[in-house]
């Protein structure tokens, strides 16, 4: 049974604000955009609105995942930022905490995905119709219960780097979706958007923007 949307009442930690952007640290629980239906309503962008009018999607993270998060603040930036997303000549690191002792200490979960849609939003591995996906990984620290790994998405699919870890054997702690018993029963989804690389909509100047992992 889906839960109740109870996003949490603490405002978006402002990374970086300029004319052109704006890069916030979003907290897990809050949704990037409405969702549907007037109790989904507040969402990052609408409480962003109110001290940045001109404000303007660019990516999303998942309802549950927390961290970096860049929006434009006029069409220009929108556009040209848009556009390194679509090159992937964005660099995206995350951080997660894993089900049980992934091995090796890195490697790449390339697997194609496609949404599994009598089961929407899941997504799922699909050989022959699904869009190519890849993730790298480095484990930070193991035990024989938990991972702590870096994930680096290669590209930018749906649910990404939920499946690849699941798909391991080793999913994501918190994740109602693809985790299952005592790996689901987390208070959170253990996936955070730790750093984003991007190219500066004026300057061309490439900035790394962070923000630590609150678990």
């Amino acid at each position: 049974m889906m839960r109740a949307y109870d996003p949490p009442s603490e405002p978006p930690q402002i990374l970086h604000a300029d004319h052109q952007i704006l890069v916030v640290d979003k907290p897990a629980g809050l949704l990037s955009v409405p969702g549907r239906g007037e109790d989904k309503a507040d969402c990052l962008i609408a409480r962003l609105r109110g001290a940045f009018p001109t404000v303007l999607l660019v990516h999303r993270l998942d309802l549950d995942t927390s961290g970096v998060m860049i929006f434009a603040l006029t069409p220009h930036a929108q556009r040209h930022l848009s556009a390194q997303f679509e090159a992937r000549h964005t660099k995206k690191v995350y951080v997660a905490r894993l089900h049980g002792r992934l091995d090796p200490r890195t490697g790449r979960v390339d697997l194609p995905l496609i949404v599994d849609w009598p089961n929407r939003p899941r997504q799922k591995v699909d050989h022959a119709e699904g869009r190519p996906a890849q993730t790298d990984w480095r484990v930070l620290r193991a035990s024989d219960h938990e991972t702590r790994v870096r994930l680096t998405p290669i590209t930018g699919r749906s649910h990404q780097l939920r499946v690849h870890m699941a798909q391991t054997g080793h999913p994501i702690l918190g994740d109602t979706l693809y985790a299952t018993g005592a790996a689901a029963a987390h208070p959170r989804l253990m996936l955070h958007a730790e750093s984003l690389r991007v190219k500066h909509p004026e300057t061309g100047i490439a900035t790394t923007f962070t923000a630590a992992a609150p678990f």
